[in-house]
C-alpha cells in the first residue's frame, strides 16, 4: 500500500483537509519556521479531533509508511514534517478551556504556549510554557518544559495531569493517575514516543502578575556578569528565573539577563532585579510588572521564519569556569550576526521532584546552553555558522553532563538522547516497546 492508497483511503474522511504535493495549500502545510527544513511529506493529514487522528494513524501503519506529527511545528530539525511520509497535522485543534475554579486546562493538541496563556490570563492565571509563544504545548510538555516559571511552578510534564493520546494501533486511550498510569510517566518527559497526545489537562498556577524583563549589558562586561550571574542563581529563591546569553546588538553580541520574578511580593523581586542591575551597567534595562504572555513573548522576534536554523544543545551543572569561559568565547567567535548563544536553569520546585516519578530523569539544579547558529537562506558560506555551534559545543564538552535536553537533542544523536534519560532509560525503553512496538513514533532519537 503507497502513500497514495492512503490517500484515496482517507480521502472521504478529510476531504479537502488531506493534502497531497499537487494541492493548493500543500506547500504552506509542509513549511516550517526554519527554511533549511524542504521536507517534502506525502500527504498531510490537517485533522480535527482525535478519532481523525486515530483514521489516518491506522492507514499510515497498515501501509507501512513513515508517519510524523505537527503540533506547534517548531522543532529545529523539522521532524514534524517527515519527508516522504504521512503528517498527523494538529494545528487546526487549538481549543483552550479552563476551569478557573480547578485551576485546570484543558488543551487541545495543536495549541501553543500563547493559547493556554491567553485562555487563562483572564481568570488571573497562568500555566508553565516555554519562553516563545508559539512552542506548541504538547512537544514542550511531554519532551520536560523549561520556562520562566519553572523554579516556582515546576517543568512543563510536572504540570501534566492527563492526556488523551492516539497510540500506533490507532486505539484512544487516557493517561495519568486514574488511567494509564504508565503512559502517563513516559509522557512526562519521554516526548512523542508513544503515541499523538490529542488532548490534555494542564495544571494552572496562580500567577497573574510577574516581574520580569530583559537587561543588555556590554560586552566588555560579559566576564563579570556571567560570574556574578552564577552566583546570585545559586541560592536563589524558587520564585526568581533567570536566563542569560548572548544576543544580537546593533555594534556585535551582547550579553543578556532576563530576570522572572514569579512571587507575590513584587517588591523582594525588586531586589533581586537590583542585584543583576548591578553586575555591570546595562545600556538595555527594560524590567516591570507584566502578564506572565507579556514575558514569553520577549523572544517572540528572535525565530524568524525565512532564515536557516541549527541548534546544539547541551547541560553543564553550573555556569562557571570553563562553561563561561566557553560561552563568551563562542560569542567572540560567532560566525553570523543572527545567530544566539541562550542559557535557562532548572532549579527550584523542577529540582525536587523525584527523578524515578517521571521520565524526565535529570532533577539536580543545572543549566541548558542552546547553541542556536542563524544565517540568511542566500548565505555563500553556510557551513562556517555550523561550524561555529559545533565549536562552542565542543568548548563545553570538557564540563557537560551526560544527554541534554531531549527536546533540542538533534537527529542523529541517539546516543546522547539515551543518556538524557538517565537511570530511568531502561524504563523509557520499556515503556516504548509497550506502546509502540513498531517504531511508528519517533520525535525523540534514540528509542527505537
Amino acid at each position: 500500500m503507497t502513500a497514495a492508497d492512503i490517500a484515496r483511503a482517507l480521502r472521504p474522511l478529510l476531504g479537502d483537509r488531506l493534502l497531497r504535493p499537487d494541492d493548493d495549500g500543500y506547500d504552506g502545510a509542509r513549511r516550517v519556521w526554519n527554511a533549511a527544513v524542504t521536507s517534502r511529506p506525502a500527504a498531510v493529514a490537517r485533522c480535527r479531533d482525535a478519532a481523525e487522528v486515530a483514521a489516518v494513524v491506522r492507514a499510515a501503519r497498515e501501509a507501512r509508511q513513515p508517519l510524523s506529527v505537527r503540533a506547534g511545528g517548531h522543532d529545529w530539525a523539522g521532524r514534524a514534517v517527515r519527508d516522504g511520509g504521512v503528517v498527523v497535522d494538529l494545528t487546526g485543534m487549538r481549543a483552550v478551556t479552563v476551569d478557573a475554579a480547578a485551576g485546570v486546562a484543558v488543551v487541545a493538541g495543536g495549541a501553543t504556549g500563547a493559547d493556554l496563556l491567553a485562555a487563562a490570563q483572564p481568570h488571573g492565571l497562568a500555566a508553565v510554557t516555554g519562553v516563545e509563544p508559539g512552542v506548541g504545548m504538547a512537544g514542550f510538555t511531554t519532551g520536560g518544559g523549561y520556562g520562566p516559571l519553572i523554579g516556582r511552578c515546576g517543568l512543563g510534564a510536572d504540570n501534566l495531569l492527563s492526556a488523551e493520546v492516539v497510540l500506533a494501533d490507532g486505539s484512544i486511550v487516557t493517561a495519568g493517575p486514574d488511567g494509564d498510569a504508565e503512559l502517563w510517566w513516559a509522557l512526562r518527559g519521554g516526548g512523542g514516543n508513544f503515541g499523538v497526545v490529542t488532548s490534555m489537562q494542564i495544571r494552572l498556577q496562580p500567577v497573574a502578575l510577574v516581574l520580569a524583563g530583559i537587561l543588555m549589558f556590554p560586552i566588555a562586561e560579559a566576564a563579570a556578569v556571567l560570574d556574578g550571574y552564577a552566583g546570585i542563581v545559586a541560592d536563589a529563591p524558587d520564585e526568581l528565573t533567570v536566563m542569560t546569553g548572548f544576543l544580537p546588538g546593533p555594534h556585535g553580541p551582547t550579553v543578556f539577563l532576563c530576570p522572572v520574578w514569579c512571587g507575590d511580593d513584587l517588591a523582594a523581586g525588586e531586589r533581586h532585579v537590583g542585584r543583576l542591575r548591578a553586575l555591570g551597567h546595562p545600556f538595555v534595562d527594560q524590567v516591570g510588572p507584566m502578564p506572565v504572555a507579556a514575558a514569553v513573548g520577549m523572544f517572540a522576534g528572535n525565530a524568524v521564519a525565512g532564515n536557516h536554523y541549527l541548534l546544539r544543545s547541551t547541560w553543564v551543572p553550573d555556569l562557571a569556569g570553563v562553561a563561561a569561559e566557553a560561552l563568551a568565547a563562542g560569542a567572540a567567535a560567532v560566525s553570523s550576526p543572527y545567530s544566539v548563544l541562550f542559557v535557562s536553569r532548572l532549579h527550584g520546585a523542577a529540582a525536587r521532584v523525584d527523578p524515578a516519578a517521571t521520565a524526565f530523569a535529570h532533577r539536580r539544579p543545572h543549566q541548558v546552553i542552546e547553541m542556536i547558529a542563524v544565517w540568511a537562506p542566500d548565505d555563500p558560506a553556510p557551513q562556517r555558522h555550523r561550524e561555529w555551534a559545533e565549536a562552542t559545543a565542543e568548548a563545553l564538552a570538557p564540563v557537560a553532563l551526560p544527554g541534554a535536553y531531549p527536546n533540542q537533542v538533534g537527529p542523529d544523536e541517539d546516543e546522547r538522547a539515551r543518556a538524557s534519560f538517565g537511570v530511568n532509560l531502561a524504563r523509557v525503553l520499556a515503556a516504548k516497546r509497550q506502546y509502540d512496538p513498531a517504531g511508528i513514533f519517533s520525535a525523540i532519537p534514540g528509542l527505537l
